[in-house]
């Protein structure tokens, strides 16, 4: 159960200190944020061994629902600040109200995204080329798989209220305990059961509907302790979805960036676009530690708004970016050390080697500005400042894709430095496109003046 939480009026006597404040929020989040990604990973290591073709279709299918859940992480990013802040504000029962509400828009979008997927689910999968074997294995994991997505969603909506609640060590233990099940229903389905590529998305399933039972579990039980009835305010739910139609935009910005890079970096040729897809695996990794620091930021600063606390947004402010900073320059460091020899832990091919070390050095130094954005973007989200970041996430797209054409019209082809560029224009282009926006808009103070307001209402 998320612990109550000291009211503002004494809040000023029990306050952590800023740091250990992010510390507390931020890694467990971390460990969270990892939990998905593993699912994924361990599906992919048990069904490797049943054959290529499993694995293919597993992949391929695995695309796709990564795709459509990822466009519905705002059940999580609109969750957590609005929770916060009428948390901040001494609104404990509003803000279990905003987390219920949330919920039952998961749910609702949960099961229409599973409908719509139940049909539309062969034709994507037919239209991304694969065929044969592949194609079926890749259909039989996708149908099974779309069982889980009300349970995905609700997780993700869960979280979000659990986070504007400023416990993240909750989330850690349920997804744990979800990926140790997980790996167990596997096998046993998998081998056990003699299930193939079906019985490892199964097994996920299982481990996802029961992730949703212990989060409605915790909510539901919080909500009656404080009076808030389960049934939706529909206003409530078209507020939730009000936000998140904007954040949801800024995702989409996001994801047409990055499909936008691969498409050139397929034009390149299959050693570039192989080591493409290993430097974007890595940089999405380090991507977790920085978005633990983002959690932190929209927790941390929708209470603080909430409260009309002020200084303390500054200062959580201050501290969080020179901390995005600091883990970029030490990961930059780190990469730029590595890059010239990390290539063997995922292949035996030198020109993979080649052309990853040069991606590396690029990336390497777009750290630092990666973590500044990363940041920033958490301390917006926990203003509530939707609006701005989806416009800004919309000028930032029309700003990179002059600098991908130009890297896919120079005829660089083949060759490290055609990823050298790709990658300058991702990690330096588009990132710093992203930290121009977001910088100009932390300076304003405008941010603040939307989040208390949002606090109020």
């Amino acid at each position: 159960m998320p612990k109550p939480v000291t009211p503002p009026e004494t809040a000023g006597t029990t306050r952590r200190s800023t740091a250990q404040a992010i510390r507390a929020l931020a890694i467990p989040a971390f460990g969270a944020l990892i939990a998905e990604p593993l699912f994924l990973l361990a599906d992919s290591a048990i069904v490797g061994h049943l054959g290529v073709p499993q694995l293919a279709g597993v992949g391929l299918a695995a695309t796709v629902l990564q795709t459509v859940v990822g466009l519905m992480v705002f059940l999580a990013y609109s969750t957590t600040p609005a929770v916060a802040r009428l948390l901040g504000a001494g609104r404990q029962a509003d803000a279990l109200a905003v987390g219920r509400d949330g919920l039952w828009l998961a749910a609702i979008l949960g099961l229409a995204v599973a409908v719509a997927g139940a049909f539309a689910g062969g034709p994507v999968l037919n239209s991304m080329g694969a065929r044969g074997e592949v194609l079926s294995y890749a259909h039989d994991y996708f149908m099974v798989s779309l069982a889980g997505i009300p349970a995905m969603l609700l997780v993700m909506a869960a979280m979000g209220v659990l986070r504007g609640l400023q416990d993240t060590k909750t989330p850690l233990v349920v997804a744990t305990a979800g990926f140790a099940v997980n790996i167990a229903m596997n096998f046993l389905l998998v081998y056990g059961l003699d299930l193939s590529v079906g019985g490892a998305a199964l097994g996920t399933v299982i481990a996802q509907w029961g992730m949703a039972a212990v989060y409605l579990a915790i909510v539901v039980r919080a909500a009656r302790r404080h009076g808030v009835g389960l049934r939706p305010d529909w206003a409530g739910v078209r507020t939730v979805s009000r936000v998140g139609s904007w954040l949801m935009l800024r995702t989409l910005s996001l994801r047409a960036a990055i499909l936008a890079t691969i498409l050139v970096a397929t034009a390149q040729g299959p050693t570039n676009l192989a080591a493409h897809q290993l430097a974007m695996t890595i940089f999405t990794f380090l991507a977790f530690a920085l978005d633990a620091l983002a959690i932190a930021a929209q927790a941390l600063i929708g209470k603080e708004l909430g409260a009309g606390n002020i200084p303390e947004v500054r200062a959580l402010t201050r501290t969080m970016t020179k901390w995005g900073l600091g883990f970029g320059v030490l990961t930059g460091l780190g990469l730029a050390a590595a890059s010239g020899g990390v290539g063997w832990i995922f292949t035996g091919d030198p020109g993979v080697h080649a052309a990853l070390a040069a991606a590396l050095l690029v990336v390497a130094v777009g750290q630092p500005v990666a973590g500044y954005v990363f940041v920033l973007d958490g301390v917006l989200i926990g203003a509530g400042d939707a609006r701005y970041l989806a416009l800004a996430g919309l000028a930032n797209l029309v700003l990179y894709l002059p600098l991908l054409l130009w890297v896919g019209r120079a005829s660089l082809g083949d060759t490290h430095a055609g990823l050298f560029w790709l990658w300058a224009a991702f990690s330096v282009g588009y990132m710093g496109a992203r930290a121009l926006t977001l910088g100009l808009r932390a300076r304003t103070g405008r941010w603040m003046q939307v989040g208390a307001t949002a606090g109020r209402g």
